[in-house]
């Protein structure tokens, strides 16, 4: 039973894993200018066009359906990331040249630290899933279940097996998690303080989502054309373009 489990598991990640089909990406960042302004330990959050991408991007109401780890080591080892089929593995930087994506940096990490997330995710390179969970794996089938929006995150922890943590989040969640870093953590006021000050309660990592870096106060987005130094001004304007009116200066007061 168990190796009957497993085939279906396996066929089913690689079904999740192929491409959807109806992706359009609208802002794609070119590929020198994304690899430029990464740094150790940056997030490079994903809008996937995988089958299973469809249905986190429902699930989570988000743009972002994947979460990969940058590390930056040579020989195409850029990303570190949790696959359904493949578990924790390198991937190259090109591997998601096609796609829109968002760049996430935890705020004032100091090197020390950034050195320890790093190896963490490093140290989980080679971890693969079981896939006899079926179940964990069939919630992806539908990419938009008929599920109340505020049931749907739970969807994502449902079994709470391994296929729940192939959504690389999770792994990144952890990692961040081992050095105290705050993510998206529950903030409940302490009853035994006089002053009732706020403490922070780590949440559970398989909760995570790729979204919550990008709405976590603690982490900066940062965006390529920008960092590079983008000047308005310098862009060039089809002025023949539909919709397009070339301004007219306002005339001087007489």
């Amino acid at each position: 039973m168990n190796r009957l489990t497993e085939a279906m598991g396996r066929a089913l990640a690689r079904y999740l894993q192929r491409p959807a089909g109806r992706y359009r990406p609208y802002a794609v960042t070119p590929l020198p200018l994304l690899r430029a302004c990464l740094r150790p330990a940056d997030i490079l959050l994903v809008e996937g066009d995988a089958r299973i991408s469809a249905a986190i991007k429902y699930l989570t109401t988000s743009t972002w359906s994947h979460a990969a780890f940058y590390v930056g080591d040579p020989d195409g080892c850029d990303l570190i990331e949790a696959d359904l089929e493949h578990g924790v593995r390198y991937v190259a930087l090109e591997r998601y040249a096609h796609l829109n994506t968002r760049v996430c940096r935890a705020a004032n990490l100091d090197a020390a630290d950034r050195a320890r997330v790093v190896a963490y995710m490093r140290a989980s390179l080679g971890r693969s899933y079981d896939l006899r969970n079926v179940v964990d794996l069939a919630r992806y089938l539908l990419p938009e279940p008929p599920v109340p929006r505020r049931w749907r995150r739970r969807m994502i922890a449902l079994g709470s097996g391994d296929p729940t943590r192939a959504i690389c989040s999770t792994l990144i969640a952890q990692a961040f998690q081992s050095i105290r870093y705050p993510i998206l953590p529950d903030v409940r006021v302490d009853p035994d303080d006089p002053v009732r000050r706020e403490i922070l309660h780590i949440r559970d990592h398989s909760l995570f989502a790729p979204r919550d870096f990008d709405l976590s106060p603690y982490f900066a987005l940062v965006k390529p054309t920008i960092e590079r130094g983008f000047d308005y001004r310098a862009l060039h304007w089809d002025s023949a373009a539909p919709g397009v009116t070339p301004l007219t200066p306002p005339t001087p007061p007489s």
